[in-house]
């Protein structure tokens, strides 16, 4: 099972970058993007598929109630047995940040979530915003949690995490400490997540190299300096996490500011 996560920085300009027709080249079962910066009714039949040649991706979104902002979405080869988008609150429902896929056929249930945490480095009102959604979705990863203990479904929770967690997953992190993702209680709150909750950082798991990144400044030559940040994660449930066998970060093309990391699990 291929699982890809991609922030695309704008679903239509990536996908007029190649972004799509690499995914379908790919041959992934489920792609997790975020930023779609798009309503649904400004899409074409492109934006809703990816193809190759044994199957089709079909895409569900969902998106910002403000024009050309955020939104996250979930292509996969299965139809879910349920859709659940949101976290119940408001502020961030707006923002279209969390949408949840249940895939049932399996005789482990799956569930497959694509997130898109708030940026803070606009302002401190933003940072704020930050802070509030952390608070409020640290107890629906922890529910979710309790439901993989209890019934034994097993979660990917793929997405922009806006969160550096230690020293190895930026280039630049002395200078980086007040500076929003990689803030310490941003850090110590995702510390938590794994450590407190027990969610697993599989890219982390099966890649303890320095300077791999996925996200790069678009000022000066950050990216071809690979002077970048690692804010992309694919983060499981245990019996998932223990069945990943191998992960890459796609840089060879530029469909947007971060790069497609991409990871296979497999018994």
């Amino acid at each position: 099972m291929r699982i890809v996560s991609l922030n695309l920085n704008g679903i239509r300009s990536a996908a007029s970058k190649g972004a799509l027709t690499w995914l379908g080249h790919l041959q992934a079962d489920v792609v997790c993007v975020q930023e779609l910066k798009a309503q649904e009714q400004d899409l074409t039949d492109e934006h809703f598929r990816i193809l190759h040649n044994s199957q089709t991706l079909q895409g569900v979104f969902f998106c910002a109630q403000k024009k050309g902002y955020s939104g996250v979405g979930i292509y996969s080869a299965l139809a879910p047995s349920r859709i659940l988008r949101g976290i119940g609150v408001q502020e961030f429902d707006d923002e279209g940040r969390v949408l949840r896929m249940d895939f049932d056929q399996a005789k482990t249930p799956v569930s497959m979530i694509s997130v898109y945490l708030p940026s803070g480095s606009a302002s401190e009102e933003r940072q704020a915003s930050k802070f509030r959604f952390l608070d409020a979705f640290y107890p629906v990863l922890e529910s979710w949690f309790k439901e993989h203990q209890k019934t034994g479904r097993e979660f990917l929770i793929c997405g922009d995490w806006n969160i550096a967690h230690q020293e190895i997953d930026l280039k630049n992190w002395k200078g980086n400490l007040k500076n929003s993702g990689f803030l310490p209680e941003e850090r110590a709150w995702l510390t938590q997540v794994f450590d407190g909750l027990g969610w697993v950082d599989v890219f982390r798991r099966l890649d303890s190299r320095p300077d791999q990144y996925t996200w790069w400044s678009q000022r000066g030559q950050a990216r071809e300096k690979n002077v970048g940040w690692r804010i992309d994660y694919q983060i499981a449930t245990p019996g998932l996490a223990n069945i990943a066998r191998s992960c890459f970060i796609h840089t060879a093309d530029r469909f947007s500011d971060h790069a497609p990391l991409v990871i296979d699990y497999g018994s």
